[in-house]
């Protein structure tokens, strides 16, 4: 291998430093200890890049998931060996299962003292090869750039994912006068497949002599870039479209193709336009369980076309006739660029635009409890549906996709496939961190709050002026709804008789805080949000609300229970 002179010599841990600056890393959150002690005495004095230090591992994570999510960049995470890599490790499964792009460094016991039980030694690299794009273990300080050059490309590129760099303390120590050539060499890594003129053909072909096409349109979509061209398709063909929770704000929700949210507590113009299409286009969605329930009734009167950079995801759930291995960007921007087809879908379009009037989100206003509903709603007005959205997840993650108007890429940072608890107030620090003149605003229950409300404490001391919207209902919301409706109401451990005053815990963090329970007063009060300033909005809602509509688990998506319909005569099916 090609050896590179180096001016002076030069210790790991300032390789790490000086190869992510070269890169364009500009923020890095973490965590210090003991084996990551020479790369933080390396950043104490190191000049652009910038450190979060945040409160807990888990929180770095999230927090760089959340700069990720909202900026389209790898975000950065060290850590220390250990328990320190081990509290990361629910970040790192969560950023896997979303495809979001994270370059993690773990400390490491010296490379003397690997797989001898030392202190504070865990097996990094063999407990998140699963969840993981790839993992390292650096061996030698003159492969630092190398190895974090390389890592840096592969959690961005292709499908983007988390990559994990475990790195022992003597290798980060050790002062080198040369290094391997950092120039990429990976000849068996494709960064991304194109579709064939013929495959994208295949795809419009279909839809040409279709009647009731459908779009899903998935967070592969926000991903990519693809949202501005990914528009341009769907009005070119007038094609309906459904979104996956990651793939709101991909088109906005106002826009007359937008049927709304698929799946569990998705719409009932998205769900039926699902069962009722003859041809299902998927644009960046992995057709996951929320979406498809019951894969065995899934589609059967359509022919199913699925774009995905993932070869793995062809196939993989729902039978698909015609699968395109492909970067979506480039197959939507050929697809514009090829013959248009003839097409009528007018029939089509009434019919959906008929079941959004049919059976829209809907709730009713009470004089004695606050509806979470109508405050997001409020929110939405209140922002314009320009604010940047994060959530934790719960029962708040869902009524916030059904009733926040999203217009915009990148708009909703959430966790999808993990459902990870803890994941909101973090994810909107890194967010705002990644967009510091957008209003963001994170939506979390009770539950969720008290996983990793610590990280509160980086509000005042980085200027972050985050909005926490905390819903609270004394309970693990979802978990007591699904134990109210299947498990004959026995509310098993999901009820917290005994809360901390979160206004106090508020106060103890200096952070603007007001607690509203008096839905006569709600609108003025929730004017508040627009407020440049970090705040907590303490909501008091019903201990017995439930998220609906729902498709229970393993049903199809046309057997919806909470229904009302706008037409009285409709059957209403109540959960």
């Amino acid at each position: 291998m090609k050896k590179i002179k180096l001016e002076k010599p030069t210790s790991g841990s300032q390789l790490v430093l000086q190869t992510l600056k070269e890169l364009g890393v500009e923020i890095i959150f973490g965590y210090p200890g003991g084996a990551m002690l020479p790369l933080y005495d390396a950043i104490h004095n190191f000049e652009g890049i910038q450190h979060i230090l945040a409160r807990h591992e888990q929180g770095a994570t999230h927090e760089a998931e959340g700069y990720a999510k909202s900026s389209g960049k790898v975000g950065v995470v060290v850590v220390t060996s250990g328990p320190g890599a081990t509290n990361a490790v629910t970040g790192i499964a969560d950023a896997y299962l979303d495809s979001v792009p994270l370059l993690v460094f773990t400390g490491q016991v010296g490379r003397q003292s690997i797989g001898k039980d030392a202190f504070q030694e865990a097996d990094t690299v063999g407990i998140t090869a699963p969840i993981t794009k790839y993992n390292y273990q650096i061996r030698e300080t003159a492969d630092i750039p190398r190895i974090v050059t390389e890592a840096y490309y592969l959690a961005r590129t292709g499908r983007p994912g988390p990559v994990e760099i475990d790195l022992p303390k003597d290798v980060s120590t050790l002062e080198v006068t040369e290094i391997n050539d950092p120039s990429l060499n990976l000849p068996h890594y494709h960064e991304s497949e194109k579709a064939t003129d013929e495959q994208l053909q295949e795809l419009l072909t279909e839809l040409s002599v279709s009647k009731k096409p459908v779009v899903i349109a998935g967070g592969g979509i926000n991903y990519s870039g693809s949202v501005d061209i990914f528009r341009a398709f769907v009005e070119k063909y007038q094609i309906p479209v459904v979104s996956t929770l990651l793939g709101l704000g991909t088109l906005p929700i106002s826009h007359e193709l937008q049927l709304g949210m698929a799946g569990m507590h998705g719409s009932y113009a998205a769900n039926m336009a699902l069962v009722e299409a003859d041809y299902i286009i998927n644009l960046g969605s992995r057709f996951d369980d929320r979406v498809v329930s019951n894969p065995a009734k899934f589609a059967k009167n359509a022919v199913v076309a699925h774009i995905d950079i993932d070869a793995a995801e062809l196939g993989k759930i729902v039978k698909t006739d015609i699968p395109i291995l492909s970067d979506l960007k480039a197959a939507l921007s050929r697809l514009l660029q090829l013959n248009k087809v003839k097409t009528d879908f007018n029939d089509w379009i009434k019919t959906v635009i008929e079941n959004k009037e049919k059976a829209p989100f809907t709730y009713e206003p009470q004089n004695h409890d606050i509806r979470p509903q109508e405050t997001i709603k409020l929110i939405g007005e209140y922002t314009q549906g320009d604010a940047i959205i994060v959530t934790d997840v719960g029962q708040h993650q869902m009524w916030v996709a059904q009733y926040y108007p999203y217009k915009n890429a990148r708009q909703l940072i959430t966790s999808g496939g993990m459902g990870t608890m803890g994941f909101g107030i973090p994810a909107a620090i890194g967010a705002k961190l990644a967009q510091p003149n957008k209003n963001v605003i994170v939506f979390v229950g009770d539950g969720g709050f008290q996983m990793t409300n610590q990280e509160l404490a980086l509000l005042n001391g980085y200027g972050i002026a985050i909005k926490v919207v905390l819903i609270n209902n004394h309970s693990l919301g979802m978990v007591r709804q699904w134990q109210e409706s299947f498990y004959e109401e026995r509310r098993s451990q999901s009820v917290f008789d005994v809360e901390p005053n979160f206004q106090l815990l508020a106060e103890a963090y200096g952070i603007k805080h007001v607690k509203l329970d008096n839905p006569k007063t709600l609108a003025d009060d929730l004017k508040i949000i627009t407020e440049d300033e970090p705040m907590l909005i303490e909501v008091l809602i019903s201990k017995s609300e439930h998220v609906l509509p729902m498709i229970p688990a393993g049903l199809h998506n046309d057997e919806m229970i909470g229904l009302h319909f706008t037409d009285k005569n409709e059957e209403v099916d109540n959960a």
